[in-house]
Parts: C-alpha cells; sequence; structure tokens
C-alpha cells in the first residue's frame, strides 16, 4: 500500500469470497444498464453475493449506446483491479491502457510563473519530500519569498515530465499510486468478459418501464421484447437517462448549475506521437477546456465547456484548431447532467454512474463514484445494515463526497486568472460557494495553513493535502503583500538543491513508459467461462 505523509491512499486486497448465506430478503440483484458502471458493479456486487447464494442479472440494451469517452482514473482504479485480483497485465494490452502520474494543467492562471502545474499522484517518496512543500507553501502566503510552486517537490510530476512509468523494479521498492488512461468502451467489455466468469447472468433486453409494489418500491421491470423481470434489489445504470431512479422512483435531483458552468463536450482522436506521456493535460480553452489522454494506439482528446457561452458548433472549431485536425475526422458531441440525486439508495434502489450524478470530468472522478458507491453499498449489506436509517446514512456518504469533490472541483475554476473572455470572468466571479469553500479560502489568503482541517477532512473533503496544496500554490493563489520580504532562517531550512537532486537520482529507477508498456505481456489464459442467458 503506497502511504504519503498526512493521507492514505488504501484498499483491499483479493481475497476469498464472503461466505455464510445471503442477507435476508436478498435472492436477486437485478442490473439495468452495461456499460463501464453496469458491468464494475455487476463485479463488485458479485464478489460480495454470488458464493453466498444471490443470484445477479445484468440487463443490457441492444439499442442505447454507451458515452465511451471517459478514458482517465483516479489511483483507486488500481485497488478495485487488486481487490478482484486482476493483474496489469490482463486487463491493461485489452484496454489500450497507460499510466498516469497525475494531471497537468496549462493555461488555467496567466500569473507569471504559474501558467502551468502538475497535480502529482501520491507516492511513498513523498513523505521524504510532502513537508518541505507545505512548509514552504505555508511560508509564501506569509510573505516569504521562498518556492512554492508544485511542480519541484514530487517524484511523480518528475516521472511525467520525463516520460516515465510509475513502476520501479524490486530493487527500488518504493510504489507510486498511479492511475490510468484506457479505451473506455473496451474496458466495459473486458469488465462483462470478467463478470460473466464469475457467474453474473446477462440478458441482451431493453428495458422501457419499472413496475412499483403497493409500497412504491419497485416490484419489476417490463422489457421491449415483453417480458416482466423481477428482483428483490435493483441497480439503475441507465446512464443520464435515470431509468429507474428518476423516471419510476421520481428520486429528486440536486444540480450542481449554479457551481460547474460546463454541461457538453465533444471528442476527437489523434494519431500517437514517438513518446506515450504518463499525464492527463488539460489546457485551458476560450470557454472550458481541452483533454490529451495517451492510450497505446492514440490520443483521446476533448473540449468540455459551457453551452451557456458557446455553440456546439463553434467548440468544435476551436478544438479542431487547437489541435489541427481536419474536418473529415468525425467528431463527437455530448451533453452532460451536473449534479447528483438526493438518495443514491433509494427503496430497493440503489443508482450508479450517470444516473446518480455526474461532476465534469476534470478530475476524472466517475469510475470513482461508481466504484466507491457499489462497494460501499456491499459492505452496508454484508453487515446487515439494510433498513431506513441505513438509507440515510449511505446517502449522507455518498452526498457528502459528491459535494467534496464538487468543491475541489470548482476551486480550479474560481481561482483562474484569465480574462479573455465572459467564461472565464464569470467563473472567477462566481460566489456560489459551499461554507466549508468559503472556510477554506478564507483561511488561506489569511495566511493560515489549511494542512490540520483539510488532514481531518473537516474542509477540503475528499482530496488529501498536497492536493490542496498543490491546487492554491500550483495556480499562483497567494496573498499578495506590496513586496515579499527576505525569509527567516526558519522559513528558508530547506534546500531545494537537495530535492532536486532526491528527485532526480529517484526517478532513474523507473523505465520509460513505452518499454514499461511494451513488457506488460498479456496473459494466455483462458479460464472455465460459465454464462448464463435467459
Amino acid at each position: 500500500m503506497a502511504t504519503a505523509t498526512l493521507f492514505n491512499y488504501s484498499y483491499s486486497p483479493a481475497s476469498g469470497v464472503p461466505d455464510g448465506p445471503a442477507p435476508r430478503g436478498l435472492k436477486h440483484i437485478a442490473i439495468v444498464g452495461g456499460g463501464t458502471a453496469g458491468w464494475m458493479s455487476a463485479l463488485i456486487l458479485a464478489r460480495s453475493f454470488i458464493g453466498r447464494g444471490v443470484q445477479i442479472t445484468l440487463l443490457e440494451s441492444p439499442i442505447v449506446g454507451i458515452i465511451g469517452v471517459g478514458e482517465g482514473s483516479t489511483p483507486w482504479l488500481r485497488g478495485f483491479f487488486d481487490s478482484l485480483g486482476i493483474e496489469e497485465s490482463e486487463w491493461m494490452p485489452a484496454c489500450h491502457a497507460t499510466y498516469k502520474c497525475g494531471i497537468r494543467f496549462e493555461g488555467w492562471s496567466t500569473k507569471p510563473g504559474y501558467t502551468s502545474y502538475f497535480h502529482p499522484f501520491a507516492s511513498m517518496l513523498d513523505n521524504l519530500t510532502m513537508r518541505q512543500f507545505v512548509h514552504n507553501v505555508d511560508s509564501r502566503i506569509n510573505g516569504a519569498d521562498v518556492y512554492a510552486h508544485p511542480d519541484r517537490f514530487f517524484i511523480a510530476t518528475r516521472l511525467a515530465n520525463e516520460h516515465r512509468a510509475p513502476k520501479a523494479g524490486e530493487s527500488f521498492p518504493f510504489d507510486v499510486w498511479h492511475g490510468y488512461h484506457f479505451d473506455a468502451v473496451l474496458l466495459g467489455q473486458f469488465l462483462q468478459k470478467k463478470a460473466l466468469e464469475r457467474g453474473v447472468r446477462y440478458r441482451v433486453c431493453h428495458v422501457t418501464h419499472a413496475n412499483l409494489a403497493p409500497d412504491g418500491a419497485i416490484a419489476s421491470v417490463s422489457t421491449q421484447e415483453g417480458e416482466t423481470i423481477a428482483a428483490d434489489l435493483f441497480v439503475d445504470c441507465s446512464g443520464f437517462a435515470g431509468l429507474l431512479i428518476d423516471k419510476a422512483l421520481h428520486t429528486p435531483f440536486v444540480s450542481f448549475g449554479d457551481n460547474l458552468f460546463n454541461d457538453a463536450a465533444v471528442a476527437l482522436p489523434t494519431p500517437l506521437g514517438e513518446d506515450i506521456p504518463c499525464e492527463t493535460l488539460a489546457t485551458a480553452l476560450r470557454h472550458g477546456w481541452a483533454w490529451r489522454i495517451p492510450l497505446t494506439n492514440r490520443f483521446g482528446n476533448g473540449y468540455v465547456y459551457s453551452s451557456q457561452f458557446c455553440s456546439a458548433e463553434d467548440a468544435e472549431r476551436e478544438l479542431r484548431t487547437h489541435l489541427g485536425v481536419a474536418d473529415d475526422v468525425p467528431a463527437r458531441h455530448l451533453k452532460m447532467r451536473i449534479g447528483r440525486v438526493s438518495q443514491h439508495w433509494h427503496k430497493n434502489c440503489l443508482a450508479v454512474g450517470l444516473s446518480q450524478g455526474f461532476i465534469e470530468p476534470l478530475e476524472a472522478t466517475a469510475l470513482l463514484f461508481i466504484q466507491q458507491t457499489a462497494t460501499t453499498f456491499a459492505e452496508f449489506i454484508e453487515r446487515g445494515d439494510w433498513g431506513e436509517e441505513a438509507h440515510g446514512r449511505f446517502n449522507a456518504m455518498v452526498n457528502a463526497h459528491f459535494e467534496g469533490i464538487r468543491d475541489y472541483i470548482v476551486t480550479h475554476y474560481k481561482t483562474n486568472t484569465r480574462a479573455d473572455t465572459e467564461y472565464w470572468r464569470a467563473n472567477a466571479a462566481n460566489l456560489n460557494l459551499s461554507d466549508e469553500l468559503k472556510q477554506l479560502y478564507s483561511l488561506w489568503m489569511e495566511g493560515k495553513s489549511i494542512a490540520p482541517p483539510v488532514g481531518q477532512q473537516r474542509l477540503g473533503r475528499g482530496y488529501p493535502v498536497f492536493s490542496w496544496y498543490a491546487l492554491m500554490a500550483g495556480m499562483g493563489i497567494f496573498p499578495e503583500p506590496q513586496q515579499l520580504r527576505r525569509p527567516t532562517a526558519q522559513e528558508a531550512r530547506y534546500d531545494l538543491a537537495e530535492i532536486d537532486n532526491l528527485l532526480a537520482r529517484s526517478a532513474g529507477n523507473y523505465p520509460a513508459h513505452r518499454h514499461a508498456l511494451a513488457a506488460i505481456a498479456p496473459r494466455r489464459r483462458e479460464p472455465a467461462l460459465q454464462i448464463y442467458f435467459w
């Protein structure tokens, strides 16, 4: 497990199937919708319940496509595969996957020296450099003239700059808790294969509506093919349609439109170059930002923008100009509903994925919400936490997670210093901020350390200390005295040359990204496959 000062990434390693009888009243789980959300949920629930006699059936429409452009992850995806005993050598080649050390932000700030910064993922080596970074930033917000840009303090940044994979050999046992880039469509297909191997039943049918029981719960769903399918628990993975959680149960939706303006995207592929980067690139454009995601066979690109400020046609034109792509390369246009449902677990329905909510893809959190929602739900059910009071606690946990990540993403826009378009000016002027975010900003601008409240997750929920410091310092957000003062001996006690030397020597233990990917050999193992069709 990778550990970083002030914050721990953790996951549960693969273990045996939980034993014992099925939870009372749970014999059949029906998952409505496939794609990454459906099949990821199926694998998580299968691990907990199939061995205890619970039948899990995924119902996938033959006429509804999947979004399929979310091609980046947080480090938690690594924990997902580890918990299922699925190795990188099995899934990464099948999904054209590459490693991800973090996200580089270009052009969000206009402040000299801060027009670009890298948000790294955590590493065990950060224990040797993070304290220096936080110390220097705290000194800088109090007016001391010390170096406080995040790019000089983290091994993940060094690896990204040098296109090195975050996979050192056994002789250098310092783990980097990395994420991934992947082909989302291929990932869904891979997860489907693994779910079927593990006993999930599969039915190709188009669910048209749900039938409610007298108590308002879902009794069954009806299909276009004329069948009625009953279950004890229904998992809504029907995407933005929200077929069960919205259309059947009419669960209220909480919009984040006043906090986050972007509601549309356009995507285009481009050829891969000689090198394969190990970072997501997020470049500010006129009415939003463009992503660049490296796979082993292409770059995935897109432009996330606000339809209040930019038409779809103008967005596509700007993206093509940004990439130098001709009109003969087809583009995909997407609309996004930004926000969350008020109850993710409502009666006997669990909403997972886009049906439960979506926060724009700036921090690649879509799979994280799927993984943590399904995993937390399984943990509740495993311990018999099944009643109304459990519903309330579960929904409060998931809602707090959404709102914490929302606040972190809002901060990218609120702290921008661009003034070239009304879009960026409106984001900087936006006052629709949570009380927690206002308090965090106030502490920072008053020169007070935010490390204690963020470390205790009283403020800045969902992100560790180094992430908040990297964002605020990376954007150059400091209380600006008329002139920076000379630092005290205590403030200037760290030698940056020593940090440079440590990271340079350490980086040499990590291979070139392309070479590391080439060394991942696909397994030629064909496990027994038992598929249940109705």
